[in-house]
């Protein structure tokens, strides 16, 4: 791969950071920094829950803001990028990403880990990732415990992953634990790219069904969510969607600006 442009294009929305980026353009950027294996990156992929998240907690902002890259994972993030004159065709959803990149992976024979859910979540992928992907290099897999780990989970979890020479740690934690397990860890862990991909493992194991990809193109999969796991998501639909809308309105009039 040849030299890569600089950091690309991106808006701020309710003050949180967005790269105005698409599916070819996250690929080539994590390919890039795992061949230059300089330091850790991070990837957040995430709409308006990532956003509004931000708005409610300060120190999540910054997380996200120190991102590498933010991908415009909610189709209302890709309306407001069309509004500010970026040319978006569609979402980059976190689960969509993932699988492109093992396509990838497969080929150029990178290494992957998979880090978070459930014991039998990642039973589920890894089997079903098998098949797929038959020369797929998955290195490791921890689910770890619902609660705080102990210091020396901690390093056991570090000292697996580092041992396992992976170069994309896939994490599964749910936004924003994954966002700021990221961020807590870069500066520990070898691998060069980390990406939080919420609810990737349990789509691509097959264990919570996705939406059709017409219903996420069209904006609706919050209401699919809804429909298919109502206590998972209700406060993001039915509180957080409404105040997002409303506060991007007025950031979009000029009638208010947020930083």
């Amino acid at each position: 791969m040849t030299g890569l442009p600089g950091e690309p294009p991106s808006i701020g929305v309710l003050g949180v950071r967005v790269h105005m980026v698409q599916m070819p353009e996250v690929l080539t950027h994590m390919e890039h920094w795992v061949q230059k294996r300089e330091r850790a990156h991070l990837v957040v992929a995430s709409g308006m829950h990532g956003v509004m998240e931000a708005r409610r907690n300060p120190e999540f902002k910054e997380i996200v803001n120190s991102a590498d890259l933010f991908v415009p994972d909610g189709i209302s993030l890709v309306w407001i990028g069309r509004r500010r004159g970026y040319r978006l065709k569609r979402r980059v959803c976190g689960s969509d990403l993932m699988w492109e990149f093992l396509k990838l992976s497969e080929r150029k024979g990178y290494r992957l880990f998979f880090y978070g859910d459930t014991e039998e979540t990642l039973e589920s992928l890894t089997d079903k990732l098998e098949i797929s992907f038959p020369h797929l290099k998955i290195v490791g897999a921890i689910s770890p415990p619902f609660r705080i780990l102990t210091a020396e989970e901690e390093s056991r979890d570090m000292e697996t992953i580092n041992q396992s020479g992976a170069d994309v740690v896939w994490v599964g934690l749910g936004l924003p634990k994954q966002e700021r397990w990221m961020y807590q860890h870069r500066d520990k862990v070898d691998a060069p790219v980390l990406v939080g991909v919420g609810a990737a493992f349990k789509f691509l194991s097959g264990q919570v069904r996705r939406a059709p990809p017409w219903v996420g193109n069209n904006g609706l999969e919050w209401m699919w969510r809804f429909i298919q796991e109502p206590r998972r998501v209700w406060r993001r639909v039915l509180v957080d969607g409404p105040k997002f809308a409303g506060q991007v309105i007025l950031e979009l009039s000029g009638l208010k600006k947020y930083s």
